[in-house]
């Protein structure tokens, strides 16, 4: 009976022993297996680090190198400045020419208006000679008649005082059978001077 005890009690001092062992075993698998991911972390973040930092150094190099290459060269340069002083020359000379055509434009209408005004001052001035000329002709008929109403030696007398040019004319308005005994009335040299005149001046009326 003691000697089955005592075999029982070595068998679970033997098992409790394989089991704290083992135990240790797993720790200690554990302690390396996590040391391990350590490094391997370690290094891969190191190694991720340094590939972004040779990224970043290399996009760098490309921006300086695309800005370097976008800079234009000595001759697209002076061609460029060229083109923007023409620009600036050509929108300075549209806007000279818009200002002078602005001015053409007022002084057009500005001539458009004088003429205007001056066709008007014009066919008044032809009204008023036509109502002068009328006027004249009224006086003048008015005049004839008065010397036709009078007596051929009255009238002889007065138109002897005139021009024979002034005399002429009215002669050549009144009546013949009027006209002839004031002109037969006049002094020999008088009434000659008037018939030449008043036969120059029918020989320069149009004939048919």
């Amino acid at each position: 009976m003691n000697t089955r005890t005592e075999e029982k009690r070595v068998e679970v001092g033997k098992k409790r022993k394989r089991g704290s062992g083992r135990g240790a075993l797993l720790i200690l698998a554990a302690v390396f297996i996590m040391s391990a991911g350590a490094r391997l972390m370690s290094g891969t973040g190191a190694a991720i680090a340094r590939e972004l930092s040779q990224l970043g150094a290399a996009d760098s190099t490309e921006a300086d190198t695309f800005g370097e290459s976008c800079e234009p060269d000595s001759a697209t340069a002076t061609l460029l400045k060229s083109l923007r002083t023409r620009e600036i020359k050509i929108s300075a000379e549209e806007k000279s020419l818009s200002q002078k055509m602005k001015a053409f434009e007022l002084a057009k209408a500005e001539f458009a208006q004088n003429i205007a005004a001056l066709k008007k001052a014009e066919e008044q001035l032809a009204a008023t000679m036509t109502v002068a000329s009328s006027a004249a002709q009224d006086d003048l008929d008015k005049l004839t008649a008065v010397y036709e109403s009078m007596k051929p030696k009255d009238a002889a007398a007065l138109f002897e005082q005139m021009s024979p040019d002034f005399a002429a004319g009215f002669l050549a308005r009144m009546r013949s059978d009027i006209a002839a005994p004031v002109l037969a009335g006049l002094k020999p040299e008088t009434a000659y001077t008037i018939s030449v005149i008043l036969a120059g001046r029918n020989a320069n009326a149009p004939r048919e």
